[in-house]
């Protein structure tokens, strides 16, 4: 069809109500985001991509607000949830996880345009959704993940499939079903965050592999990150880490030892942030653990014992799923020791070569290892860490020393002088996350991770007008405007409508 219209104004104005009308589609299969089967879920979550996208940003920036509001009163049932359902961790630290990932996930902000100008003309660069992500969630991080992923995908104008963790899918399900209801409350369209009612491996290859799926997201260990690295899509892969934390003979001991009882104990030591071994300059080893026992730790030196805490909680050098989260106080009871609740770490002098510095346990144990001095330590934390390139802690005062830990180490997140969960925003400043990507290189993923960077060049010379008022109604209703001589298009998911000279409007 063509319409002859001379007004510039007039010509937006068309242009943008037949793209409106012409991407408005509703889901009629609503299961509140919950699927027996991988391709219907995956249709739905399509559906409702394309809604999303031809659809005003303002309704993404409603739909985070309705999901943080929503969640908010669930954050202790979700806590709960996961502990009785997982085995693993503590309820105040989950529900510290649940608030900050609720709280401090990054929105729409995080999306920057930007734009090159001059005598050749216009170039802008912008960052648009992928579609459809399929992301694998862990059972240590369950509602966690779940939340911090659906608020910075649908921020990015993506929708997702979670494909969560057997053992936490109860928790993970949960979560699913309070962000679509507070989607719905927020106008959004249905099943734009969508899961399947029984995970497992089968059903995430299918995740996988369906041809509407652009990006896979998998936050776990190495077995699950070296999968979607070979899917032969956009992988963002997160995965395992063994932080070491050095202290040095600077260091204010006290806040140290304080410190690292917190991070390593925090949530059972789940976190792959989380402190696994300590490396300490032998002239202040003893003050450092005399500082521990002080904030709640249990120093176990009977070797006998510890053969037999080694031999209960490493199975064939893996850790032992039955105690993996398990808190110190268990862990202790399992060897004969009684002791009171306010013991949160098990702390033991071990060589560098000990398999409680070389496995990452996911456990409040906590191995210690002498060092001459900073230099060995840093050579000593390298190693442990295995070039994974995850998480380090240092406690030092000289600044060389920590110059020069930051160079060696590598890691994605470096925590100076603090906990270890600061470096997730907990204390510390900066945005939280859940899915910290050193295999893949994006690091601690936000909004703009899983968005594509898209350039549009209009070359030479343009009519100033009407790029003003292209920019100002396209940016209104979340259309891409685009030249090219005398014509000018704009451009949704669903479809294109022209101007052409002398402002004919075709179609």
């Amino acid at each position: 069809m063509e319409f002859e219209v001379n007004n510039l104004e007039e010509i937006v104005e068309l242009i943008m109500k037949k793209m409106s009308e012409s991407s408005i589609s509703t889901s009629s299969n609503s299961k509140n985001g919950v699927f027996e089967n991988v391709d219907e879920a995956i249709a739905e979550a399509k559906k409702a991509q394309t809604i999303l996208f031809s659809s005003k940003l303002e309704l993404r920036e409603r739909i985070i607000a309705s999901i943080r509001d929503t969640l908010k009163p669930y954050i202790t049932e979700l806590s709960e949830l996961a502990v009785k359902e997982t085995g693993m961790g503590r309820v105040a630290d989950k529900e510290i996880k649940n608030r900050i990932a609720i709280e401090k996930t990054p929105g729409l902000e995080d999306l920057k345009a930007f734009a090159f100008s001059g005598d050749d003309g216009l170039t802008v660069m912008e960052l648009s959704p992928y579609g459809v992500i399929g992301a694998i969630t862990p059972s240590t991080n369950p509602s966690e993940t779940v939340i911090c992923n659906s608020i910075g995908m649908i921020a990015a104008g993506n929708a997702v499939i979670f494909a969560p963790h057997p053992g936490a899918k109860r928790t993970s399900i949960r979560a699913v079903e309070l962000i679509n209801e507070a989607i719905k409350k927020a106008g959004g369209p249905d099943n734009l965050v969508v899961t399947i009612t029984e995970p497992s491996i089968e059903n995430t290859e299918k995740i996988i592999a369906n041809p509407n799926i652009k990006m896979v997201v998998a936050t776990g260990g190495p077995g699950v990150v070296k999968t979607v690295m070979s899917s032969g899509k956009k992988a963002i892969g997160a995965g395992a880490g063994n932080p070491p934390v050095l202290v040095d003979e600077t260091a204010d001991i006290e806040k140290a030892a304080k410190d690292i009882i917190a991070g390593c104990s925090f949530d059972n030591n789940l976190p792959c942030t989380a402190e696994k071994e300590v490396i300490a300059v032998d002239s202040i080893v003893n003050y450092l653990i005399f500082e521990m026992q002080k904030n709640g730790a249990y120093l176990l030196k009977d070797k006998e014992l510890i053969e037999k805490l080694l031999s209960i909680v490493l199975k064939n050098n893996s850790p032992d799923r039955k105690y993996v989260g398990k808190d110190a106080k268990y862990l202790l009871k399992q060897i004969g020791i009684e002791v009171g609740d306010e013991i949160r770490v098990i702390i033991v002098e071990t060589s560098k070569d000990h398999p409680f510095a070389v496995e990452e346990l996911l456990m409040p144990i906590l191995p210690i290892v002498k060092v001459k001095d900073a230099l060995e330590g840093i050579k000593v934390a390298k190693e442990l860490e295995k070039g994974l390139r995850h998480t380090a802690i240092i406690h030092s005062k000289n600044i060389d020393i920590l110059s020069k830990y930051a160079r060696e180490m590598e890691t994605t997140i470096l925590v100076k002088n603090g906990p270890s969960y600061a470096g997730i925003g907990i204390g510390g400043e900066g945005h939280v996350t859940f899915t910290i990507a050193g295999p893949t290189g994006e690091g601690l993923t936000s909004a703009r991770s899983f968005a594509r960077n898209r350039r549009c060049v209009l070359v030479g010379n343009f009519l100033i007008k009407l790029l003003i008022i292209l920019k100002r109604k396209s940016s209104e209703n979340n259309i891409t405007p685009s030249f090219s001589g005398a014509s000018i298009s704009c451009s949704s998911r669903s479809s294109t409508l022209s101007v052409l000279a002398p402002f004919t409007l075709s179609k």
